[in-house]
């Protein structure tokens, strides 16, 4: 396999896990990238552009990367509450009135970011055209009835995460979550990462800019090996597991246009490896003189506030204010890591002790929710070099 790129001494272990990747694991085209305090020390990317094509992966081309886009949204709450400009405290209807419908007016801001909303499913799903329409998801999510009393339990809302967050920063900011990531994150920092893809870049993506991707639609297995009661789950179509995922129905077309240039904070993120894993390296210090966390936000990101057995994802998950922690159902680098993986094989989180973030992007999607056998090949490779 050719592989594309640079380690820094100490790090050809990742380099060998990413080959291997493409020779064992049926890797079409991925990257990775991986900083350390603040500076670059892993940068590969190999294989093909397309998944069902032939040109060459480049440096700088980008991937969807589906629920990785939570942790790049879950920055945007946090920076206002950084800035005094939202309490995570509050409830959620004092920004956005209209939510407060059907006895949701005791869900707070927090929940939304932790999971324990009571809100990861919608009771008429959205069509893929609705969907992609900035006001209609967060009006389906304000007219939707609780699943569970807010703040007793916890489960993944795996699409109503991204239209909460959404509607949260437009009333509190005036600008959508894309617009506001665009304008404070990827501009300081010079990221190849957007929410929302413009149409410049759409039109690059024509010529090697954004690759095509595959992959299962959201009602497919949770884990390479699922437990049986996880796959009852997401067979049962009154489940919350098959509901939160079926809450656009059917799944939109992930190398449509339309999809591309849309901005849910939950799924449609695009990104490169490199400015994924620079949006982490800045969260926990700076990156050519930009930082965007505070240590107090970043620990606020990774203090567990959810952990156990998961009404959604079935297994027990742990996660901090919009972030995954590490855990059994996604192995970090340790345990002060927090970040979030997307389903089908996207990776990018951050190691506060160690000073590591990560970026992995591919766009061969597999039937994985949280552990993708890809990205924790190439994480086992660097805690061997890092810790």
């Amino acid at each position: 396999m050719d592989v594309n790129g640079t380690v820094a001494e100490g790090f050809e272990p990742v380099r060998e896990a990413f080959v291997r990747n493409f020779e064992a694991l049926g890797d079409r085209g991925a990257a990775v990238a991986v900083y350390r305090r603040g500076r670059k020390v892993v940068d590969l990317w190999g294989g093909t552009k397309d998944v069902d094509g032939t040109e060459p992966w480049e440096r700088g081309t980008a991937q969807v990367m589906r629920s990785a886009t939570k942790g790049v949204a879950a920055a945007v709450p946090l920076l206002l509450h950084q800035r005094g400009e939202l309490d995570l405290d509050a409830p959620v209807g004092h920004y956005w009135p209209e939510f407060k419908a059907r006895g949701k007016e005791r869900v707070l801001v927090r929940q939304v970011l932790n999971h324990r909303a009571g809100l990861p499913v919608l009771d008429h799903p959205l069509t893929p055209q609705d969907a992609l329409d900035p006001l209609r998801g967060p009006q389906a999510v304000a007219a939707q009835a609780l699943s569970w009393e807010p703040g007793t339990d916890h489960g993944y809302h795996a699409l109503t995460y991204g239209w909460m967050l959404d509607e949260l920063v437009r009333r509190v900011t005036g600008r959508s979550t894309g617009e506001w990531i665009a304008a404070e994150i990827a501009a300081p920092l010079g990221l190849d990462l957007w929410l929302g893809l413009p149409g410049t870049e759409e039109a690059a993506g024509r010529t090697g800019r954004v690759g095509r991707v595959d992959g299962p639609e959201p009602t497919g297995g949770l884990r390479v090996r699922p437990k049986k009661s996880v796959t009852e789950a997401y067979d049962d179509p009154s489940s919350l597991t098959r509901r939160a995922f079926a809450a656009i129905t059917p799944f939109p077309d992930q190398n449509d246009p339309a999809y591309r240039a849309a901005a849910l904070p939950a799924t449609n993120g695009i990104a490169t490896a490199d400015g994924l894993a620079r949006f982490y390296a800045a969260l926990i210090g700076e990156v050519d003189g930009v930082r965007l966390f505070s240590p107090a936000t970043a620990e606020l990101a990774r203090a567990e506030e959810s952990a156990g057995p998961d009404r959604v994802l079935v297994v027990n998950t742990r996660f901090g204010l919009g972030y995954m922690l590490h855990g059994s159902a996604s192995p970090l680098l340790g345990p002060g890591s927090f970040g979030h993986p997307g389903r089908g094989g996207a990776l990018g989180f951050a190691d506060p002790e160690s000073g590591i973030a990560f970026g992995y992007v591919t766009n061969g999607f597999r039937k994985t929710v949280t552990a993708d056998p890809r990205a924790q090949a190439l994480v086992r490779a660097v805690r061997q070099t890092a810790l």
